[in-house]
C-alpha cells in the first residue's frame, strides 16, 4: 500500500513539473523577440504585439522601423568596441530593447500603437523612452492627430488648451505620488504648445464602442521629472478637445475613458 502511494506521489509529482515545463516553454515562446541581434558590444532586440503581426501593411512598417533602429545600434556598439575597448574589457556589453504594442482602436480604422524603449550603454542608470504611431488602416499608412482638428498650429488655441490640460493631469499625478512640490515647477518648461514638442500622443480607448475618450500623452523619465520619477502618462479628456474638432474629430470622440484604464497607469 505504501509502495502503490509513493509510485502515485511520484507519477503526480512528474506531471505537475511537466505541466510547469510545459508553461515554461509556452511563456518563453510568448516573450521571444521577433528581431535578436547579439554580438560582443551588444544585445538587441525588438519584439511586436502580437494583434501588430496580424495587420500585414502595418506589421511591415514597423518592422522596417524596428530593423532599421536595430541594425544602427549594433553597428554603433561595434564601433564603439572597437575604439573604446576598456568598457567591454569586463565583459560589459550595450543592453537595447524595444516593444511594440497596440494601445487602442477607433473607429475601425485609427490603431494607435506605443513604442516602448530601453537602453543601457554605460553611464548610472538605463535610458527609457517612449514614441508612438498613429496608423490609418483605411489609407495604410501613419498620420499625425492633425485631420482631428480645425487647428493645430504651434503655440495656438487647441495646443495652449491641450497643454493646460496635459500639465493639471501631471501635477494631479505628481501629487499622488507625492513628487510635486509647488516651488519646483522647471519640469512644465520641458514640453511646449506645440505638436512636435508637447509629448507621443495616442487615442484614448473610451466606453463608446469605436469611439476615443481623448488624447493620452506619453512620458519617459527626464521628460517631466527627474529620473527617480519614472514615466508619466497624461490625459486630455475629449470635452476640452471639442471646440478646437474638425468633422472628423467630432466623428472619432466620445464616451468616457474606461475606469480599467485608468487602474492600470
Amino acid at each position: 500500500m505504501k509502495g502503490s502511494l509513493a509510485g502515485f506521489v511520484r507519477s503526480a509529482l512528474l506531471g505537475v513539473c511537466l505541466l510547469l515545463s510545459a508553461a515554461g516553454s509556452v511563456t518563453a515562446a510568448e516573450t521571444k523577440p521577433d528581431i535578436a541581434l547579439k554580438s560582443k558590444a551588444a544585445a538587441i532586440s525588438v519584439t511586436f504585439d502580437p494583434k501588430i503581426k496580424t495587420n500585414a501593411k502595418l506589421a511591415a512598417y514597423l518592422m522596417a522601423d524596428g530593423k532599421k533602429w536595430a541594425n544602427s545600434n549594433l553597428a554603433e556598439a561595434n564601433k564603439q568596441f572597437r575604439e573604446s575597448p576598456e568598457f567591454f574589457s569586463d565583459g560589459r556589453t550595450w543592453e537595447m530593447e524595444r516593444d511594440y504594442s497596440l494601445q487602442s482602436t477607433v473607429a475601425n480604422r485609427y490603431l494607435s500603437i506605443l513604442r516602448n524603449e530601453y537602453a543601457f550603454t554605460g553611464g548610472a542608470h538605463p535610458n527609457r523612452g517612449f514614441e508612438t504611431f498613429l496608423w490609418d488602416d483605411q489609407a495604410k499608412k501613419p498620420i499625425s492627430i492633425r485631420p482631428f482638428f480645425t487647428e493645430l498650429k504651434d503655440n495656438g488655441p487647441a495646443l495652449t488648451a491641450i497643454l493646460k490640460a496635459v500639465i493639471a493631469s501631471l501635477v494631479e499625478e505628481k501629487k499622488e505620488r507625492g513628487t510635486y512640490f509647488p516651488e519646483d515647477l522647471g519640469w512644465q518648461t520641458y514640453i511646449e504648445p506645440k505638436l512636435l514638442k508637447i509629448g507621443p500622443v495616442l487615442l484614448a480607448p473610451s466606453t463608446e464602442n469605436g469611439k476615443s475618450s481623448g488624447l493620452e500623452f506619453q512620458y519617459g523619465p527626464y521628460a517631466v521629472g527627474a529620473y527617480a520619477e519614472g514615466s508619466y502618462e497624461a490625459f486630455v479628456p475629449w470635452s476640452v478637445l471639442k471646440p478646437f474638432l474638425s468633422p472628423e474629430g467630432m466623428a472619432i470622440f466620445g464616451g468616457e475613458r474606461p475606469a480599467s484604464e485608468k487602474s492600470e497607469k
